[in-house]
């Protein structure tokens, strides 16, 4: 069993079609195929169900990926903890980060942080908020950017951005001149969600389980500026941080303060007990100091 084997089945696992995942990998269909069926064929066991229009990973396919990840986590690992050892002036991050986070805060910070580490090589993966904890649990990457609360039994948190949820109704609407609203009175509302995979999605829900009400979701985007154009074309309300709802003034809808407070707070997180390179420690501490500053 090689390392780029679980390298090019972990990309087939997450593509769930074979062609995207040879295209991604820069090698030939038949190459990946091939591949494949050899590391089943060491395995004993199937791994991917083909189809003509996908390939889905059989249950042992999922036990493999997973492990897979942890594997090649810990080499990576092993390489930069080597990459210390030797006091070079270079090195490698790999970030998972939400997409909603890195359009709002990290496109001049990483400008900032390129300028003062131009030798260090940052990868960004963007995922869900939910998938960048399990990433980082998993190893796949060395830090990531999360929604507080987390299980700080688990992770190193780095605490870097505190902001309130604030409400977004289209222009016309009956709220729209008011200051505040209360969570309850949005019953009757369609809302306009982010998708399962966002850590938003289950705040909000659970925030209004808690107030009596299923939410009636009407829509359900990963992209905040789509969402706010649905609010816009006035079909449902939305509830989004501060950063996103201060970049609305031209937009055809009204941010109104929720009740009860709703706070929205992320941190950079690592995995306890996992060795931190010097690159990714250099990371943590120029994230805390330019948040703190800003």
């Amino acid at each position: 069993m090689e390392l780029r084997q679980l390298r090019y089945f972990i990309e087939a696992a997450e593509q769930k079609n074979i062609t995207k995942a040879a295209q991604n990998l820069h090698i030939s269909q038949p190459a990946l195929s091939k591949m494949l069926k050899s590391l089943e064929e060491e395995l004993g066991m199937p791994l991917v169900q083909r189809s003509i229009k996908s390939s889905e990973i059989t249950d042992a396919g999922e036990i493999v990926a997973e492990y897979s990840k942890k594997i090649l986590g810990l080499v990576d690992e092993m390489k930069t903890t080597l990459n210390d050892m030797t006091d070079l002036l270079r090195g490698e991050i790999n970030i998972g980060l939400p997409p909603i986070i890195g359009s709002l805060f990290f496109p001049k910070i990483m400008a900032v942080f390129h300028r003062d580490y131009p030798n260090i090589k940052i990868n960004i993966t963007e995922y869900g908020a939910a998938r960048v904890v399990r990433s980082v649990e998993q190893g796949e990457f060395e830090l990531g950017v999360a929604v507080l609360p987390l299980e700080e039994s688990e992770f190193n948190i780095y605490p870097i951005v505190k902001e309130e949820l604030r409400l977004v109704v289209p222009g016309q609407h009956q709220l729209s001149g008011r200051k505040e609203v209360h969570l309850k009175e949005l019953s009757q509302e369609e809302f306009i969600f982010y998708s399962e995979e966002f850590a938003l999605y289950d705040i909000i829900r659970e925030k209004c389980i808690a107030e009596g009400f299923e939410p009636k979701i009407l829509f359900k985007s990963s992209q905040w500026d789509f969402m706010t154009e649905m609010v816009a074309a006035n079909l449902g309300i939305t509830i989004l941080p501060e950063s996103i709802c201060n970049r609305l003034e031209e937009k055809n809808v009204s941010i109104i303060n929720l009740k009860p407070v709703s706070p929205w707070h992320l941190a950079l997180i690592t995995k306890k007990n996992r060795y931190i390179s010097y690159a990714g420690r250099s990371f943590i501490q120029f994230l805390q100091k330019s948040f703190h500053h800003n």
